[in-house]
């Protein structure tokens, strides 16, 4: 998650986020209180990289989601500028292990929608458009984009995932392994009342839940820094439905504030649009 009060390059380093300390072994490692993703559960998760001259590699810096063999939605503040050059991405897929040493994936377009300001004023979303199509496996796959006429209630089971902090304070530990949680969809008009409170009312008069967002999550269960354009996933009627990118929210799993996700539903419209026009 973006937060407002760090941005998501925690691998690279965050005054926010602190130094990492070691897990001891009762403490659930998580994306925050989740657990261990199977190999093959989310074969729509990526990992998207930039490279790191301190650490001379590619490193992670946000999630994403395969939605097609050779398209990835993520979150537009994983950008940060609108030209930014393709090349200056990777696409790692394809295994639970963040540094498994699979091959990285090449970016040959790269699409941020073009009302996005700022992730807390909406439109949170990007496409990135590989190389080359990926080939469909077991761990690879891409997710069902929810439809138009999809609503999604708190009694869905939902899940979101990633490479993310285990805490405000915490980076996720080696092995860098992939965590999942279950949340809980929160009504966009109580998250509006929630995170009005949460500012003490700095905010009066001005909605800060918008139309093209969705709240998930509850107390010790959220995404976090690393989260970040990650998939928000919900099942319907048997299959699972990518419903929500993982955008902003007030720090990371605290007491009645959940996180907010760009709601895919209304970006279907323009992710169909882009794909056409760059296939």
């Amino acid at each position: 998650m973006l937060g407002l009060l760090c941005m998501t390059l925690f691998f690279i380093g965050c005054t926010t986020a602190g130094t990492p300390e070691p897990l001891s072994e009762d403490v659930p490692v998580g994306i925050v209180g989740g657990h261990s993703a199977p190999q093959g559960k989310w074969p729509w998760q990526v990992s998207l990289r930039i490279y790191s001259y301190y650490w001379t590699s590619w490193v992670h810096v946000c999630g994403g989601s395969l939605i097609h063999p050779q398209w990835v939605l993520t979150a537009a503040h994983c950008i940060h500028q609108r030209d930014a050059d393709p090349a200056s991405f990777r696409i790692h897929a394809g295994d639970v292990y963040l540094y498994g040493g699979k091959e990285l994936l090449r970016v040959s377009q790269v699409i941020v929608h073009q009302d996005y300001v700022h992730a807390s004023l909406g439109s949170d979303v990007a496409l990135l458009r590989l190389a080359e199509p990926m080939r469909s496996s077991a761990n690879i796959k891409p997710v069902k984009l929810s439809s138009g006429s999809l609503e999604v209630t708190q009694k869905d089971v939902c899940w979101v995932t990633g490479w993310g902090a285990v805490s405000m304070y915490r980076s996720l530990p080696p092995p860098y392994r992939l965590q999942q949680v279950q949340v809980k969809i929160v009504d966009n008009d109580l998250c509006e009342e929630l995170y009005h409170n949460a500012s003490r009312r700095h905010n009066r008069g001005q909605r800060l839940i918008l139309q093209d967002m969705l709240c998930a999550g509850s107390e010790g269960r959220d995404s976090c820094y690393g989260d970040s354009g990650g998939p928000l996933v919900c099942r319907v009627a048997g299959s699972w439905n990518l419903v929500g990118v993982v955008s902003w929210g007030y720090g990371c799993a605290l007491r009645d504030i959940p996180g907010v996700y760009a709601r895919v539903q209304s970006f279907l419209p323009w992710i169909t649009r882009q794909m056409k026009r760059f296939s």
